[in-house]
């Protein structure tokens, strides 16, 4: 399992110019975060008399903002007893980076809480693992899939047809993660059996979602299992996403919410407890070789 980072270089080598903002965010969050522990000062402490307040520096360190002005960030590692020219130069400049827009920056405002945390940290993941029990995972999902699923919602979420049409452009957008050339993003997805039958639009919708699974499926860098619902092991009772950024970063999982939010966490503990009810699901799963056959199955027996 990825631990938190532990050595300045190692996090500032793995961030620096090769991952995206969120990514250095959180790289520099937590040499942030070991400065300060190293100095023994608690986030109060390390506030005291600086010009921007605890809550602020606590964002920093998990990575969910940036410093608005270099010049806090030079107090800070004075503060903390940083003093070697070289050392503050390139976590200024790795805070320049970190500063960046995101792809999605200019529609936050149809997003549901929470959600541009989980876009950013989906984004730097190098790899992702994947479960739900009633759908097919976003990220393997067609086009007509997602607007359908997206649909069906629309009168209990009391959705607008816009709100609609950008959440399914979005969720094209992170697929193409998977599909794209150069280092494309790892996925490991166990699709649940009653999920797969669960028709979604109607058959010709469900059917050119099976294709596509056929398809992802047999890519390098994605793994599909089955669940099948004779299975008497574990099954989770809500979504699963782990995402994994690295050895030198903090592995983060994500769910929906009974709220219409996002949640997103990377406490040790609940990192650790999804792993294993993923782990949990893989042991009872049909293994990758089946997966093809099983969705040709399927597309046979749906019916008009």
């Amino acid at each position: 399992m990825p631990q938190h980072a532990h050595g300045f270089h190692g996090v500032l080598m793995l961030c620096h110019g090769e991952y995206k903002p969120t990514a250095r965010r959180i790289g520099l969050g937590h040499e942030l975060r070991q400065l300060r522990k190293g100095a023994g000062l608690t986030i109060e402490e390390a506030a005291r008399g600086m010009k921007f307040d605890e809550s602020t520096l606590q964002r920093v360190e998990t990575g969910w903002r940036s410093f608005r002005q270099a010049g806090h960030l030079r107090d800070l590692l004075e503060c903390y007893g940083v003093t070697d020219e070289e050392d503050v130069d390139r976590l200024l400049a790795l805070q320049r980076d970190a500063s960046s827009r995101e792809w999605w920056t200019d529609t936050t405002t149809n997003m549901l809480s929470g959600m541009p945390r989980f876009l950013g940290v989906e984004s730097a993941a190098l790899e992702i693992r994947a479960f739900h029990p009633v759908l097919v995972p976003g990220l393997l999902q067609t086009e007509a899939y997602a607007r359908a699923v997206h649909e069906t919602h629309k009168p209990i979420d009391e959705t607008t047809t816009e709100f609609i049409q950008h959440s399914v452009q979005l969720r094209m957008k992170r697929k193409e993660a998977l599909t794209q050339d150069e280092d494309p993003t790892k996925l490991w997805a166990v699709l649940y059996e009653p999920a797969l039958r669960y028709v979604i639009g109607d058959p010709d919708v469900m059917r050119e979602q099976y294709e596509e699974l056929i398809k992802l499926a047999a890519l390098a860098h994605v793994t599909i299992q089955v669940l099948p619902r004779t299975v008497r092991g574990y099954v989770a009772i809500h979504d699963v996403s782990i995402m994994y950024l690295g050895d030198k970063l903090p592995t983060t999982v994500q769910v929906d919410t009974a709220w219409f939010t996002v949640a997103v966490t990377d406490k040790p503990r609940e990192v650790n407890r999804f792993s294993r009810m993923f782990d949990a699901m893989v042991a009872s799963a049909l293994p990758p070789r089946d997966t093809p056959e099983f969705l040709h199955q399927l597309s046979r027996e749906i019916t008009e």
